[in-house]
């Protein structure tokens, strides 16, 4: 049985996200991502990004508890893509440590963002992935995510282009 509890993030919970934020990105991200790049990502910035969201609740955040350690969070909201339905939730981030990959604690985050945003009256919810993390891609699509191919773009993360595609479920 999991002792994973999950419960909205506080403001003192920032530098412990920016910090899972951080390793696991760096983690998930070896190998796409040139190494100098994967350096540079910075906790600092992170930590003062995710005070901005907890405080503000754009996107919500909630944190993965296990015991009295943070060992994930997600961050969710209305879809940030245009002309999507205002009924369009979005998986902004879901990242847990790597010390706890493949533990059940994802699939805690990805119920608690479901039930806030079916809460918030959505319907669907989308989550972009880049195309080659395919521990990313098959969490989403084990979860009942479907790719949309149509949708592949390039984004900048770290200083490195990388293709993402937007996967998208339906939330009943």
């Amino acid at each position: 049985m999991s002792s994973i509890q999950v419960r909205p993030a506080t403001l003192r919970d920032a530098k412990a996200i920016a910090q899972i934020h951080t390793v696991a990105a760096q983690a998930a991200l070896k190998g796409l991502v040139p190494d100098e790049q994967l350096k540079s990502f910075s906790v600092e910035k992170r930590q003062a990004y995710w005070r901005e969201a907890i405080e503000y609740s754009e996107p919500q955040v909630q944190v993965a508890v296990d015991g009295d350690k943070i060992v994930g969070f997600v961050g969710f909201d209305r879809s940030r893509d245009e002309k999507t339905r205002p009924t369009t939730g979005e998986i902004w981030a879901i990242y847990c440590a790597p010390t706890h990959w493949s533990k059940g604690v994802g699939l805690a985050l990805w119920d608690a963002a479901r039930e806030g945003l079916q809460e918030e009256g959505c319907t669907t919810v989308t989550a972009w992935v880049p195309l080659r993390n395919e521990r990313a891609l098959r969490f989403h699509e084990m979860a009942g995510f479907k790719r949309e191919m149509s949708t592949a773009k390039t984004a900048v993360i770290g200083g490195a282009k990388l293709e993402e595609v937007r996967l998208q479920r339906p939330l009943s």
